[in-house]
């Protein structure tokens, strides 16, 4: 099964697993910005907004197992 990893883009994961978008608003990271995809990795991101990135990419990945994303 594919993870979602720290070195993915947003706008990578976003493309291939759309529904995620709810978990970075879940962790107040937005998704998009003036209808453009957010630029960096989700490492990248999630130090820009000051979010626990094992959080992050647990959540993410939860995502994906609930068959949802």
């Amino acid at each position: 099964m594919e993870r979602i990893t720290k070195e993915m883009t947003v706008e990578e994961v976003l493309d291939r697993y759309p529904k995620t978008t709810r978990v970075f608003m879940e962790f107040k990271i937005p998704s998009l910005v003036c209808g453009e995809p957010l630029w960096g990795t989700v490492e990248e991101v999630a130090q820009r907004y000051k979010v626990n990135l094992a959080e992050l990419l647990n959540r993410l990945n939860q995502n994906l197992d609930e068959k949802i994303g």
